[in-house]
């Protein structure tokens, strides 16, 4: 099975059974303390994540995958080269698993080709595919088959492949044998903990995503809470800061599809080239990106908190006046949310 799951593009498979039942308090606790913001599908539903057998009746053993997703042509010391877009302010950053195709549909697709393998092999069998797209406890049920081990960001790590990859899952209603679990080896390191702009990790092992930068600015709807808006720098998508950090990502892996190469409109371009899409060119430049999802609003929204938080930092006048234009010719924008975060970013403008 590992040598099929190869020839699809998978780095590593696994098998975990489906009793989760060890998960669960942690589950509810981190429910009950609201961690999830408005993802209120989390909280609808509740403890079905950690019973696969809820979830899709007949299920008795899980293969979990994981699938690399650093683009091909990602450079030696790619953790430096991507801290370093932070230092230029006027530039988008958009989390590097987005910069390719959406990740959904590459994983599913070739999930279903790998179960269709195995029932070329064994016979017809029950199942279904899952990546990122249901109420799976992803990262238990891949650090349960050896996947790798939960790191203190909550994500999972191998230890020859850092964090840098995808997760995705078949339920099968066939009994297979679990593989072995791994040890955790991230020591005393809090090198995760310390980098998060928004201290989000609360705590070992316990992301608060209502302060989260990837929640804020693809899962959060409406206004962003004021006080977090510096914080998030010149990200508009996502933020990699918590695995740009961990030292196990020196050993993190390119995949070898091309899938996940990065589109030349979404690496290293410039804040008022994103805040001048319209929607139109929003939805034929995000096509099959996972950015589409946000839709074109929350997109513009991003970018205007960006382009202020850019223009308190910015020492280059010529910037500042590129800047401030390109927000002016949204401060009449149809979104009365989209309003607000320009008026927010012309705000931030040094004050002669």
């Amino acid at each position: 099975m590992q040598a099929w799951a190869r020839e699809l593009g998978f780095s590593q498979i696994g098998v975990a059974g489906v009793d989760l039942s060890s998960a669960e308090p942690g589950l509810e606790q981190w429910l009950a303390q609201g961690f999830h913001g408005e993802m209120h599908y989390m909280q609808a539903h509740g403890l079905k994540r950690a019973r696969p057998a809820e979830l899709v009746p007949g299920t008795v053993s899980v293969i979990t995958a994981r699938m690399d997703y650093l683009p091909r042509d990602t450079p030696e010391g790619w953790q430096a080269v991507e801290w370093s877009r932070l230092q230029r302010p006027g530039e988008g950053i958009v989390s590097v698993y987005a910069r390719g195709r959406d990740y959904h549909k590459v994983l599913r697709n070739r999930l279903q080709k790998l179960a269709d393998r195995i029932a070329q092999e064994i016979g017809p069998f029950g199942h279904r595919v899952f990546t990122d797209s249901a109420p799976v406890l992803e990262a238990e049920l891949a650090s349960r088959s050896g996947l790798g081990w939960r790191g203190k960001h909550t994500l999972v790590l191998h230890r020859e492949a850092g964090s840098m990859f995808f997760l995705g899952e078949i339920y099968v209603d066939v009994a297979l044998e679990p593989t072995e679990s791994v040890s955790a080896h991230c020591g005393n390191c809090t090198a995760c903990v310390d980098a998060c702009p928004t201290g989000a990790i609360v705590a070992a092992h316990r992301v608060d995503a209502r302060r989260c930068i990837s929640y804020l600015t693809i899962e959060h709807p409406g206004s962003i809470p004021v006080e977090l808006r510096p914080l998030m720098a010149n990200r508009i998508y996502g933020c990699d800061d918590c695995q740009l950090a961990c030292p196990w990502n020196k050993f993190a892996k390119t995949s070898a599809l091309p899938d996940f190469d990065a589109r030349a409109s979404l690496a290293g371009t410039q804040l008022v080239h994103f805040l001048a899409w319209d929607e139109a060119m929003f939805l034929r430049l995000t096509e099959g990106s996972p950015i589409r999802r946000i839709g074109h609003e929350r997109w513009l929204r991003n970018v205007a908190v960006a382009m202020g938080n850019a223009l308190r930092v910015s020492n280059n006048a010529a910037e500042r006046a590129s800047l401030q234009a390109a927000l002016a010719g949204r401060a009449d924008h149809g979104s009365e949310v989209v309003r607000e975060h320009v008026a927010w970013a012309l705000a931030q403008a040094p004050q002669a």
